[in-house]
């Protein structure tokens, strides 16, 4: 099964159940509505959503069978994953959590392997690894000509004179 990490439980949010998602997962609608799967904690415990709604930087959501506090304060803390398999996506659509390990390259030259994403307020960037060096590349259309799946393979402009 192919678990993907949706975001952290940081608190409940009153008597009823609700719990404090902070997440920044780019398909929340996706995952974000009733009758979705959700698994925490590193037992994957399956719950399913019952309600959803946006709080501040916050995603609240109340879960199927449950309506106390008490219930929920177990999961305070706790990482929320889902299955991609669950996810409604297209034929070639990849998800960018998916993309780390893919390889960089330009026209069947070798430019490096994603090995992290970092998110930041206004950007995404892959982070490269390639001959003992890093760098980054913008998750931007000017520097991603095409994603593969199934090869795994990121197509960029030609990289420049840094590698």
């Amino acid at each position: 099964m192919g678990y993907i990490y949706l975001g952290k439980i940081t608190n409940t949010h009153g008597l009823k159940g609700e719990i404090k998602i902070i997440s920044d997962f780019l398909k929340k609608d996706l995952v974000f509505k009733p009758n979705f799967n959700i698994y925490i904690g590193k037992d994957k415990i399956k719950e399913i959503i019952n309600t959803y709604r946006k709080h501040q930087q916050y995603d609240m959501v109340t879960l199927k069978g449950i309506d106390n506090i008490d219930e929920v304060l177990k999961y305070k803390g706790l990482g929320v994953y889902i299955l991609k398999e669950d996810l409604e996506l297209d034929k070639d659509e990849v998800l960018l959590e998916e993309m780390i390990g893919f390889n960089i390259v330009n026209e069947d030259r070798y430019y490096g392997q994603v090995k992290d994403i970092y998110k930041t307020k206004n950007n995404i960037l892959l982070y490269i690894e390639y001959n003992n060096k890093n760098y980054y590349i913008p998750y931007i259309d000017e520097f991603i000509k095409e994603i593969n799946k199934n090869k795994k393979e990121i197509s960029v402009p030609r990289v420049g004179e840094f590698l």
